[in-house]
């Protein structure tokens, strides 16, 4: 039900946003949702918001041992160089094409363990690095959403 004082979006405007959610939802040229989240983790851990270079971003899969992302960086400030791993547990159903074509698909979209700068997070840290995290791509997604409307 609308309500009669309220503007109905237009068609144009429905497109804009369903364009933006869209592209919005890929994490990057090629970058897998795990990878991106380890960035976004590291970011938050380190206070270091766009000052970090990534030199590399490596995915390794064990099998029912889990998934690990590596990452190494260079930066100024208080993020400085360092490295985090970002492991990620084996959360397939069952083996399908899927699953060899993106051999990353059969782990968790969440780590269940961050290394950074050889210090485990402990889970409450983990937990709180996670959610801030996902917050700064809640919000990054919204200022996209508005970038596109306007």
């Amino acid at each position: 039900m609308t309500h009669p004082d309220r503007p109905r979006p237009t068609p144009s405007l429905l497109a804009a946003t369903a364009t933006a959610l869209i592209l919005s939802a890929c994490s990057g040229a090629g970058e897998d949702v795990r990878v991106t989240l380890c960035k976004d983790m590291v970011r938050v851990q380190t206070g270091g918001s766009g000052g970090l270079n990534w030199t590399e971003a490596a995915t390794e899969t064990r099998g029912y041992d889990g998934a690990a992302i590596t990452l190494r960086w260079s930066g100024s400030g208080s993020g400085g160089d360092g490295t985090a791993v970002c492991t990620y547990s084996y959360n397939a159903v069952e083996h399908n094409a899927m699953a060899l074509s993106d051999p990353l698909s059969s782990y968790s979209a969440s780590p269940s363990k961050m290394l950074l700068n050889g210090k485990t997070l402990s889970k409450a840290a983990l937990a709180e690095t996670i959610k801030q995290a996902m917050l700064k791509q809640g919000r990054s997604l919204i200022d996209s959403l508005k970038n596109a409307v306007n």
